[in-house]
């Protein structure tokens, strides 16, 4: 029997922040939780930190997450919104360090190859993808795509995690592709 295990993803943002929380059982991931942080109606920088920190260790404290999936700030022309993009994602990893949750960071075109099979796909395709792979019905999909991005960080850190494969880890689906000729389609 294997153990069930917990992973949280979250897509950091200082108007909206989206988490995603999923359930992995007998190797199958489920959809536990998604939603989204309103940050935009806080104008001061700093309560948004403290709100995101304070939300952030409230679903900690509810799903029990075992692993914190984040992702990872992208290089960008403006300064002060990457500056402020990463005290979010840093003020939600120091929530999961609080509580001893190890934390993975993801690159968006990493986590969008891993749902899509396409680095440069849309937040709506991704969205698309998680709906078809985890069995969402329409009634639960939210309008935030931020919310689907959060839910996106915890399913590519499920695949990166390798539990997906048995004993074998595949780097991406190219690399699955590649070991696996009998089984794609050309």
């Amino acid at each position: 029997m294997q153990k069930e295990r917990i992973i949280m993803g979250i897509d950091p943002g200082t108007q909206v922040m989206g988490y995603g929380i999923l359930r992995v059982l007998d190797n199958k991931p489920s959809l536990v939780a998604m939603g989204v942080m309103e940050l935009g109606k806080y104008g001061d920088h700093y309560l948004k930190l403290a709100k995101i920190y304070s939300r952030i260790i409230g679903l900690i404290d509810e799903f029990l997450p075992d692993e914190l999936a984040i992702e990872a700030p992208f290089f960008g022309k403006n300064v002060q919104s990457m500056l402020k993009l990463g005290r979010a994602q840093g003020v939600a990893m120091a929530a999961a360090i609080s509580r001893d949750i190890p934390i993975f960071e993801y690159a968006p075109l990493k986590i969008k190859m891993a749902i899509t099979g396409n680095g440069m796909a849309a937040k709506e395709q991704v969205a698309y993808m998680l709906q078809k792979i985890l069995h969402i019905p329409d009634e639960n999909m939210l309008p935030q795509l931020d919310a689907t991005d959060g839910l996106a960080a915890a399913l590519c850190h499920f695949y990166q995690s390798g539990l997906t494969t048995g004993d074998k880890k595949y780097r991406d689906w190219k690399d699955f592709a590649n070991r696996n000729q009998d089984k794609v389609r050309k």
